[in-house]
């Protein structure tokens, strides 16, 4: 079974950078595609960033495209995310998710992806 957990959430000040781990056991780490996605209080879960199982494949959200980075160490099972420049808005719990690289529902859907971690919590003080 499948089980994520995710690292490196707190307090960080406006402008500031976030770098965020996703660290995955139970199932061979490079079969699995990785999204990352927040959920801001009283608001719905959103896409974030996501990744391939061999990394050749990339997605972000266009309100953090050009300041965040995610890759992925296929010899530590992890997957990382970087935000930079962080903004009042990006204060949200983020979660790490993964599904079988043969889905084929798209990326950024919430939908295709079948174990989530329990989230880490980001906040930004303005």
């Amino acid at each position: 079974q499948v089980q994520l957990v995710e690292l490196g959430g707190g307090l960080v000040p406006a402008g500031g950078s976030l770098r965020l781990s996703c660290e995955v056991s139970g199932r061979t780490f490079s079969e699995l595609d990785i999204g990352w996605f927040r959920q801001a209080p009283g608001k719905e879960r959103a896409f974030v960033s996501a990744i391939s199982w061999s990394g050749g494949s990339i997605y972000y959200a266009d309100v953090v495209r050009g300041r965040s980075t995610i890759s992925r160490d296929n010899a530590k099972n992890t997957v990382f995310l970087q935000i930079d420049n962080l903004k009042a808005g990006d204060t949200a719990v983020y979660y790490c998710a993964a599904v079988d690289t043969a889905d084929k529902l798209p990326a950024i859907s919430p939908f295709r992806y079948d174990t989530w971690g329990h989230g880490t919590q980001v906040t930004v003080a303005s």
